[in-house]
């Protein structure tokens, strides 16, 4: 009911969505789709650090060197404490002194924690993963064993804090919690003391799959799509909010049309494309390799003011993307982002409504910058995370200590890349 002569409005609270007092969007037959955890029944939090800048670097040797100077006894824990603070920190679940004597008595370090880290989506670094004590806050032991090469993982969470859902990452590798709040990964197998890994799947799902002639990886790569489809994120921005994503299955539960069976194999497909396109260690045809597809190959190209190629400092991070606050939290920067219409060499007409109108040159320093990133591709979220941006707020010289790689300026070029790839492929689905 509408009073119109004040404007306001009878609310009817969606019971199921915990009272909500606002007015919810919400699909119709929100609640009759199984949520994730009713299709894939078993997930993991992901591993917390709570101390990154030890116990993670983007290269492999630097992390070795610190691990192998924690575990030196003739090293004491003041020359620790003043060369790795973070090491050395007491907090109240972290008697500092106390894990290094119990690290040190036992040895180490063990050669295979060393494992890759999906820190960030589109960033993957190293962790040392070590099994005891409190060195790691919340190291998931029960999660590790799960990851398996060959193994995917589709990251989501019971709530989201943020108005604009950006959920659905996949990763291979353990991963991280995702900075603020509590992230939760999904995988496709089960795999502790498994000759043959099994299908993390509920009965109901499996009976599913297997009525419409697919299997469970169909399924797995549908969620997947149906979490990157903008107009189901629109349609139902207040359930995904508010609970666990539910996902609608064409026929669901009994259902064995063929209509239903094509329907879910198009949309597994589009998944497949997806994941491909979310692994930065995956090279995608036309998108990172080979021959690149014409609305793509002009993305993000590494340039300078002055033309030319970049070389010494023009690798250098240094236009303000980023900043060590308390307790060595990165945060991020304002940076140089000129925005500006696309040239006629640059125009993508056909892929305005994915990309934008505008375009954007990102600058590393006053001389390098990266032209022509589209619009949406530079605002482009997904974790939680404002992807390209978090990723320089890392990169600014003073924290990562160096100039970028020739690989890590690419590594830029590509993750473009594939978020216009993926926006593409999701606004024409």
């Amino acid at each position: 009911l509408v009073d119109m002569d004040v404007g306001y409005s009878t609310l009817e609270p969606a019971l199921r969505l915990g009272l909500p007092f606002k007015p919810m969007t919400v699909s119709e037959d929100w609640f009759d789709w199984p949520a994730l955890p009713d299709l894939f029944p078993v997930s993991f939090p992901g591993v917390k650090t709570s101390r990154d800048k030890f116990l993670v670097d983007t290269d492999l040797e630097r992390l070795k060197t610190r691990i192998a100077d924690y575990f030196d006894p003739a090293i004491g824990h003041e020359e620790i404490a003043r060369r790795y603070p973070t090491a050395m920190r007491r907090t109240a679940r972290f008697d500092a002194p106390a894990v290094r004597e119990s690290l040190l008595t036992r040895g180490g370090p063990n050669e295979d924690s060393f494992v890759r880290f999906a820190y960030r989506p589109f960033d993957h670094r190293w962790l040392y993963w070590e099994a005891d004590t409190k060195l790691l806050d919340e190291k998931r032991v029960d999660y590790r064993p799960h990851v398996v090469e060959g193994n995917l993982w589709l990251e989501a969470r019971e709530r989201e804090a943020k108005e604009d859902f950006s959920r659905g990452t996949v990763v291979r590798h353990l991963a991280d919690n995702f900075g603020n709040g509590l992230s939760s990964f999904f995988p496709l197998r089960l795999c502790v003391g498994q000759i043959d890994p099994r299908p993390n799947v509920s009965p109901a799902a499996l009976r599913y799959v297997e009525l419409l002639g697919l299997n469970v990886e169909d399924l797995f790569h549908h969620a997947l799509a149906v979490l990157h489809d903008p107009a189901y994120r629109e349609a139902n921005a207040s359930g995904l909010r508010m609970e666990w994503p539910r996902i609608p299955l064409p026929g669901w539960p009994d259902s064995t049309d063929a209509a239903a069976a094509q329907a879910l194999a198009a949309s597994a497909a589009r998944g497949r494309e997806l994941a491909q396109l979310l692994d930065p260690d995956q090279p995608v045809p036309g998108v990172t390799q080979g021959t690149l597809r014409p609305e793509l190959a002009s993305i993000a190209v590494p340039s300078k003011v002055a033309g030319g190629n970049m070389v010494g400092d023009d690798f250098a991070v240094t236009a303000g993307w980023g900043h060590q606050g308390a307790g060595g939290a990165i945060m991020p920067g304002p940076g140089r982002q000129l925005e500006r219409r696309p040239t006629a060499s640059e125009s993508r007409t056909a892929a305005t409504h994915a990309l934008g109108a505008t375009t954007f040159d990102i600058h590393l320093n006053a001389d390098a910058y990266w032209r022509n990133v589209p619009a949406a591709v530079w605002r482009y979220q997904l974790g939680g995370y404002q992807v390209l941006k978090k990723w320089l707020s890392y990169r600014e010289h003073p924290i990562l200590g160096r100039e970028l790689e020739s690989d890590e300026v690419q590594h830029f070029t590509d993750t473009a890349r594939r978020i216009a790839a993926i926006l593409l492929l999701t606004f024409n689905s």
